[in-house]
């Protein structure tokens, strides 16, 4: 049987750039600089003109170079390697995976992100609008248990991410089946702010679902709620059928 543990891409996808981001903001305007200090309202951006402070409120994205897809060799991986084709709609809050047959409820502001590198089994990658809080869906065949799983993630997050501390862990029901919720933080180890996470990680037989919330860690404390939220509000495909019929043709 395949087991797959692959590379934490959500680490490499957030991580602060040392090339400069570029801020829109809802006037037209464009600062290029790098984030140097982020807060729930505004963040600080150094620019060549010295620092700025911006209102979160007043942006509208936030890109970030090093999410851009790579040019030269590493933008045409093995095909062993390639995302697999993802069927998916997000119509208001409500966001519907048929390639891996699940439904999330999202904030009314968040989109689907098709700029972070995905790995073969991504299902989705998820993002606020302007870019600073983000959810990852993966599908793996994995024949251990819940608690070895974990643990093989966690081994893989530290490997990733400088000053790596699990905060906590707790046994959850997400649609009706047993969970774990992990909560976690470090910092790529390429640079950037300090990131905190919180995992949901199921099973069903040996397919185990992992969906990852992150953000800058300032941040964190008060999407903590909201992240759980989401997570919370997954759904399987016959939850869905059942639950929403009157949205089919």
């Amino acid at each position: 049987m395949r087991r797959v543990f692959p590379i934490l891409w959500l680490s490499l996808a957030v991580g602060l750039p040392s090339v400069a981001e570029e801020i829109s903001l809802k006037d037209g305007t464009k600062i290029v600089g790098h984030m140097s200090a982020v807060s729930p309202e505004k963040i600080e951006v150094e620019t060549a003109y010295g620092k700025m402070q911006l209102k979160r409120s007043d942006i509208i994205t936030i890109n970030f170079p090093e999410n851009s897809p790579n040019s030269g060799a590493e933008s045409a991986p093995a095909k062993t390697d390639s995302p697999k084709v993802v069927d998916e709609s997000l119509q208001g809050a409500r966001y519907l995976n048929k390639t891996g047959r699940f439904s999330l409820t999202l904030p009314q502001e968040w989109v689907i992100n098709p700029d972070i590198r995905r790995a073969p089994e991504t299902l989705t990658v998820l993002s606020s609008r302007d870019k600073m809080r983000f959810l990852l869906v993966m599908q793996e065949e994995y024949p251990g248990s819940l608690d070895s799983y974990k643990e093989l993630s966690m081994l893989n997050a530290r490997g990733n991410l400088s000053s790596f501390e699990e905060t906590e862990e707790s046994k959850v029901t997400i649609d009706g089946k047993s969970a774990l919720l992990v909560f976690y933080r470090g910092a790529p180890k390429k640079g950037g702010f300090p990131l905190g996470f919180v995992s949901a990680i199921m099973v069903s037989g040996n397919t185990y679902t992992k969906m990852t919330a992150w953000c800058v860690e300032p941040l964190f404390h008060d999407m903590q709620p909201t992240f759980e939220k989401i997570l919370t509000s997954y759904r399987g495909v016959g939850s869905i059928t059942a639950a929403a019929p009157s949205t089919r043709p």
